[in-house]
């Protein structure tokens, strides 16, 4: 390896743009190489969800270039490059045929979108949106359309619904669920989100599945495992989210969900790190912002030779659903409690505690939002 062996962070979305910025304030010098498979552009990825209600297209979310960042970053960024391989043994990554080393690499290369098997004619007419060129693509296909498909009814689907109805889309979801946003929300808080949905004009078809999407002249028709048919004009896909870990097992990382990391985001190879939606820390796969930053901000002070391990506080999730306004802070894994519901209509408070009547999640909805802060304070820390 040469004594000038740059930095490389796979991925330029949050996590790596975050953790380069947070490493840029300690170290200066050191050279430093950002690839990704995508343009390069900065953008805020929980923005993909509220395009459509702020009439913003692709270049209207987006933040800044990736001449501009590289600039920012004193960096250089390698647009619409796939790494083909990692080599931990001799320190390098390959690009096709070219091989590249690094001082130390970090893998920030997010989670892919899960396709559903779907039959029929008009497949090219599904689209995931994980990106913001998945963004740009949707928008296209959406101009002059009204009528939208969205499947899945978890956050990001809920997200999608509230955002493209106040766009003016009619919204129809279909997920084989019982509830919106199940394993995330106690029924009571998902009936209520339900509700203020509907109260837009979005229908919910909740319990069957897509099975074949076939074209009808210029619009689709979309066949439900139950027999219903929806017409519709195109259809998203927010059935969630994988982890990215092919690359990193083939190069012998330990994988589980995601990327196994311990809490200084070091992997099971030395000098390879990972963060973000791609990585498991300590056990846990969290794909919001809030715990990317605390990785962000420890990982740079390790990478600039002050090994720190990230530390979770409370982290309550804010939904994206301002027709009924929601922030849930799961109860942390394995933990014991009995949950009440206060209040009523779209204004729930519902507490989960334990038996010494200890706060350890919460889900609250409408005005009850006004009282997150004062319950956040109760709230136990993830990792501490």
């Amino acid at each position: 390896m040469s004594e000038n062996a740059p930095l490389v962070i796979i991925g330029t979305g949050l996590a790596g743009y975050n953790l380069a910025r947070e490493w840029r304030k300690l170290d200066a010098e050191t050279p430093l190489l950002l690839v990704t498979a995508d343009d390069g552009r900065s953008y805020s990825k929980p923005m993909l969800s509220t395009g459509f209600s702020k009439n913003k297209d692709a270049d209207g979310l987006a933040m800044a270039e990736p001449g501009a960042m590289a600039e920012q970053l004193k960096a250089r960024i390698l647009t619409h490059t796939r790494v083909t391989g990692i080599d931990p043994g001799h320190k390098r990554i390959w690009i096709g045929e070219e091989q590249v080393e690094y001082r130390d690499l970090v893998l920030a290369w997010g989670a892919e979108t899960i396709r559903v098997p779907v039959q029929g004619d008009a497949l090219d007419a599904i689209f995931p949106i994980n990106d913001l060129e998945d963004y740009a693509r949707f928008r296209a296909a959406a101009a002059g359309k009204r009528r939208v498909l969205l499947l899945g009814a978890g956050l990001i689907g809920c997200e999608f619904a509230n955002d493209l109805s106040a766009g003016g889309y009619r919204i129809d979801v279909v997920a084989p669920c019982e509830q919106v946003m199940p394993g995330l929300l106690h029924p009571a808080a998902a009936a209520a989100v339900q509700a203020g949905l509907e109260g837009l004009g979005v229908r919910f078809h909740l319990g069957p599945v897509l099975n074949r999407l076939e074209r009808a002249g210029e619009a689709l028709e979309a066949h439900l495992s139950d027999g219903q048919v929806i017409p519709c004009d195109l259809v998203v896909s927010a059935v969630g989210l994988r982890p990215r870990i092919d690359l990193a097992a083939e190069a012998g990382l330990e994988v589980n969900r995601g990327v196994v990391v311990n809490r200084e985001l070091r992997t099971s190879h030395a000098n390879i790190y990972a963060l973000g939606d791609c990585a498991e820390v300590d056990g846990l796969n969290l794909l919001y912002v809030m715990p990317l930053m605390n990785c962000a901000r420890a990982l740079a002070q390790t990478l600039a030779g002050k090994p720190t391990a990230v530390a979770y506080g409370p982290m309550p999730v804010t939904v994206k659903t301002p027709v009924c306004p929601l922030v849930v802070s799961p109860p942390p894994r394995g933990s014991d409690g009995q949950w009440l519901v206060e209040g009523s209509g779209a204004d729930l408070k519902v507490l989960c505690r334990d038996t010494a009547g200890r706060l350890l999640g919460y889900a609250l909805t409408g005005a009850a939002v006004g009282e997150k802060l004062s319950l956040n304070k109760e709230l136990p820390a993830l990792l501490a």
